[in-house]
């Protein structure tokens, strides 16, 4: 296992504050090892995928996943916006405080808005 696959397991362990045992336990069940080290591409892709489909991946019951809430983030900067300005289109828009009330459903959307109003700047020329 080369050192950025094992960054990025480490990566990803933290960002889903998965505890050392309950780590341990889904290499052994999902990839058969018991440390990173021994994965090989197969058993690395596995181990991927089963943190994507694991409830570690969803930041609330409605769904809401890790990836949706960064690039929510990552949007909001693109187009200037700081925490407040994001905060108020999402409550004006999805009757919802903050990203990490949203739903699935509802992240998909407001992703979809925000790439269409940075889309609608950046035509217009104002950014």
């Amino acid at each position: 296992m080369d050192k950025k696959k094992l960054a990025i397991i480490h990566i990803v362990k933290t960002a889903l504050r998965i505890p050392e045992e309950e780590y341990r336990k889904i290499l052994q069940e999902v990839c058969g090892v018991t440390t990173a080290k021994d994965l090989d591409a197969t058993g690395f892709r596995r181990l991927m995928n089963y943190f994507v489909r694991s409830k570690y991946y969803r930041l609330n019951p409605y769904g809401l996943t890790i990836k949706q809430k960064l690039y929510i983030k990552y949007l909001a900067a693109e187009l200037g916006w700081d925490l407040i300005h994001l905060n108020n289109f999402l409550h004006k828009y999805y009757h919802k405080s903050a990203i990490d009330e949203l739903t699935k459903q509802e992240a998909i959307k407001a992703i979809e808005s925000l790439k269409a109003i940075k889309q609608h700047q950046k035509s217009s020329g104002s950014v």
